[in-house]
């Protein structure tokens, strides 16, 4: 499914041949993101699990994002808010808009669903851009704290600054 055509971006729907694409992009910025994460997402798009929504610029793979009708763990597991998760622009393509693009869709698509949308960030240096992107766009923290290894994390407790330190964001879409 095509969402936006214009300006040399298309975001539309993960088509399969999109998983090389995106092994690829990633490895060339030192990234290892498997096949199978790619591969599964195809199928629970197949299996009306999960959104995967795609940019393409300028004919190639730019970027992804993917919305689950619910939260599945953390603040939001029991509310039935949309989730959004894993969200990715290849870094030789950010700083066009291609972000932003992406979760006007992503936003529209969970509008369809509920009056507020979801996600987690991550605390390292590695989400600052995301967590700048997060709040210019409106959404704030719930208010549970940090969250380590899918637990709300205990003042003074010991983690490491990893991609499981997290804090819940929700968005009210009006």
């Amino acid at each position: 499914m095509i969402y936006f055509n214009g300006d040399g971006l298309l975001i539309r729907s993960m088509a399969y041949t999109d998983t090389e694409a995106f092994v690829q992009g990633f490895a060339s910025q030192g990234w290892n993101k498997p096949a199978e994460q790619f591969q599964k997402y195809y199928k629970e798009q197949d299996d009306g699990i999960r959104k995967v929504i795609v940019a393409e610029y300028k004919g190639c793979t730019a970027g992804y994002v993917t919305l689950l009708p619910s939260a599945a763990v953390g603040p939001f597991a029991d509310k039935g808010y949309p989730e959004i998760v894993d969200f990715n622009v290849l870094i030789q393509f950010q700083k066009r808009g291609i972000g932003n693009k992406l979760m006007d869709v992503t936003e529209q698509l969970a509008k369809e669903a509920s009056d507020y949308v979801t996600l987690a960030v991550g605390m390292h240096i590695g989400y600052g851009t995301a967590q700048r992107m997060y709040v210019k766009r409106g959404y704030i923290p719930d208010g549970s704290g940090v969250w380590y290894k899918d637990k709300p994390l205990e003042p003074y407790g010991t983690c490491e600054n990893d991609d499981e330190l997290i804090l819940f964001f929700v968005k009210e879409l009006t």
